[in-house]
């Protein structure tokens, strides 16, 4: 079957789509999955000169205040703002980012919820530049479609949903939830943890549960953040503060509060003043005074990875591939470095067999390898009994402690060599 569109062109080299004989069209790539990995990967390969297919059951809610805004934030390490820059993104969403230039943990599983024990870790240390940038996820959505409608080669259909996949090694034949049948040369499935891509290809999941859920909400707080995102551990889970711009004069940051399952239902129906009370407690008041800022939204914690990251003519990234907890801004980064070399291995060949080989041999084990690692720092942080926090501290402040050590890990978690 010969494709049409094939090969790199400009933004305007392709045109948005061809229908063929008995109502297939032809296409180079059909991303199933509108989140914001789906939004990045249609935005690559439609920079590539691709002709480029996203589709998505639901459309992306691109406003903080409205029903369904994802209220939780990105912080974007320098491998995948480099993605960004190579695609012609940056721009668009560095007015929107905040730096993130130290990394801070801070222990508070002592016998009253205060700061023990506080370890910093600067990018200063392995480079001039910051670890990354952090942008709330509504605002990416935003600013990403709004790419999406400048790249000619693109078409991105909100409302409209993978219902059924054949992956054969001469297309993969994929059909909508209206009907529309289209045969791609590269079908990408980053369509989230319960992945129809995934399924229709038979591939299994390996899934860790932990009884955890997170709360995700900004707030206003008395002291400036100063590019400093923290950490703070002491059963639960941790308590993350990222760094947001000022809301109405006031510095602001994002939260992460994870917590078991019930915590978080009782915390989530309290009236306003007792959850910031909770909050400010839960805090250590690393921050000062918090303030809630928006409303409360919750999400389930999981950690999860998919038996293989292939099929014929089939590649799946981000959640369809791997869910962690939202420890150490692990999560999208690993989806982006998927697309990163899912992007360079179709310059030898879009979807061709031995790319994807490559691919599953090269992103699974890293991905598993992460997994992990980050598991071992959630379940550590949910410690409850008082020796275990005990303990828990002891090893971060041996760890800390020395610095070659140190700067390894800050390079691991960047993803650097």
């Amino acid at each position: 079957m010969a494709f049409r569109g094939q090969g790199r062109q400009n933004d305007r080299g392709i045109a948005k789509g061809r229908v063929v004989t008995g109502g297939v069209e032809d296409i180079d790539v059909l991303i199933s999955g509108g989140g914001i990995a789906g939004l990045v990967a249609a935005a690559a390969f439609g920079s590539e000169g691709y002709a480029t297919l996203c589709v998505d059951p639901a459309p992306p809610v691109t406003e903080e205040s409205h029903q369904g805004a994802d209220l939780r934030t990105t912080a974007f390490l320098q491998p995948s703002v480099r993605l960004f820059q190579d695609i012609g993104l940056w721009d668009r969403l560095f007015p929107h980012a905040t730096a993130l230039q130290v990394m801070r943990i801070v222990d508070a599983g002592g016998a009253t919820p205060q700061p023990r024990l506080t370890r910093d870790f600067d990018a200063a240390e392995i480079g001039d530049a910051p670890f990354g940038w952090n942008l709330p996820n509504w605002r990416l959505r935003r600013e990403i479609t709004a790419r999406l409608d400048q790249l000619q080669t693109v078409r991105f259909l909100p409302g409209r949903g993978t219902r059924d996949v054949t992956a054969r090694d001469e297309g993969a034949l994929v059909t909508l939830d209206d009907g529309q049948r289209f045969r791609a040369r590269l079908l990408i499935g980053a369509d989230g943890r319960n992945s129809p891509v995934r399924q229709a290809l038979g591939i299994g999941v390996r899934s860790f549960r932990y009884g955890q859920k997170a709360l995700a909400f900004a707030v206003t707080h008395d002291r400036p953040h100063g590019n400093v995102s923290t950490e703070v551990h002491r059963s639960g889970g941790p308590f993350t503060l990222v760094p947001l711009p000022d809301r109405d004069g006031q510095p602001s940051s994002a939260v992460v509060w994870m917590e078991n399952g019930r915590e978080v239902a009782r915390l989530a129906s309290l009236p306003r003043a007792e959850f910031e009370a909770e909050l400010n407690a839960r805090s250590a008041g690393v921050l000062g005074q918090l303030s809630l800022a928006t409303q409360l939204t919750q999400w389930p914690i999981i950690s999860q990875i998919a038996d293989r990251f292939t099929g014929p003519r089939t590649a799946l990234i981000a959640e369809a591939a791997h869910v962690v907890p939202p420890i150490g801004a692990q999560g999208l980064n690993m989806s982006l470095a998927d697309l990163a070399m899912l992007l360079d291995l179709s310059r030898d060949g879009l979807g061709d067999a031995e790319g994807l080989r490559r691919f599953d041999r090269a992103r699974r084990p890293e991905a598993y390898a992460r997994l992990l690692g980050i598991d071992a720092l959630n379940r550590t942080s949910q410690a409850g009994l008082r020796p275990l926090r005990d303990l828990r501290a002891a090893a971060l402040g041996g760890l800390y402690g020395i610095a070659p050590v140190r700067r390894m890990m800050m390079r691991a978690g960047l993803g650097l060599r």
